[in-house]
């Protein structure tokens, strides 16, 4: 009697290097595309006059759409995957580069926005990077909880900083922002008062983003004292 061979399977499995290659790729180029935006603001580069950037983000994004129509292409489940991938290719499209290349002219919190709103890949490829390292699910969605707290908390202070640096004498530097950001994001409060429409937004979006991300920290020590409990009883 034959054994049926469960050839699926093994094209799944051969296709998870490719896979795991991808997303490494993704999480590299990531973190260049966020080291070079830092570098922009925190030495008052301008967004348009950066030529560098603007190539950079193009080809970077370009290969994002690419790994992201290729994922889904190797999916063994095309039907299910179709609407992230198209999300993804959606959040990466290199618009600055092509207002720059059209000309548009747009408000500079816009522009900032459609500059980091790549980086949101990022955080989708680390999700599934932990789903996949991390057997223990209430510990790979802790982690990466915090790895997206971290960059929502950074983007944001620097957006922060974009607005208030000029015309708030309070953010006189980097660091200031920074502060404001953590002690707006667990709802503390501090003595820096933003100025800006944008600025007073942020410091909402902040406050919304603690009370929503921090309860997660509650439910994961809750489920490891449990676990504990659990292994420690007598049989």
């Amino acid at each position: 009697m034959e054994v049926p061979v469960n050839t699926q399977g093994k094209i799944h499995d051969k296709r998870r290097p490719l896979r795991m290659m991808l997303r490494l790729s993704v999480v590299v180029l990531s973190v260049v595309l966020l080291y070079s935006i830092s570098y922009d603001i925190l030495h008052s580069v301008s967004f348009i006059a950066d030529e560098r950037y603007l190539g950079l983000q193009f080809w970077i994004c370009v290969f994002f759409i690419f790994e992201a129509i290729l994922e889904w292409a190797i999916s063994p489940d095309r039907k299910r995957a179709l609407l992230p991938m198209i999300a993804l290719v959606i959040v990466c499209v290199p618009y600055t580069s092509i207002i720059h290349h059209f000309q548009w002219h747009v408000s500079p919190v816009i522009y900032y926005i459609l500059r980091v709103l790549p980086i949101v890949r990022l955080a989708a490829v680390f999700a599934v990077l932990w789903g996949v390292m991390e057997k223990n699910w209430v510990t790979g969605m802790f982690v990466t909880y915090i790895v997206i707290l971290v960059i929502l908390l950074y983007v944001l202070s620097l957006m922060f900083y974009v607005e208030e640096h000029s015309v708030n004498k309070m953010v006189y530097d980097y660091w200031q922002s920074l502060w404001y950001s953590v002690m707006q994001m667990n709802t503390c409060g501090s003595n820096i008062s933003p100025v800006t429409s944008t600025g007073k937004v942020i410091g909402i979006v902040l406050s919304v983003a603690g009370l929503i991300m921090f309860p997660v920290f509650t439910v994961f020590f809750t489920r490891a004292f449990e676990k504990t409990r659990a292994s420690s009883r007598p049989d």
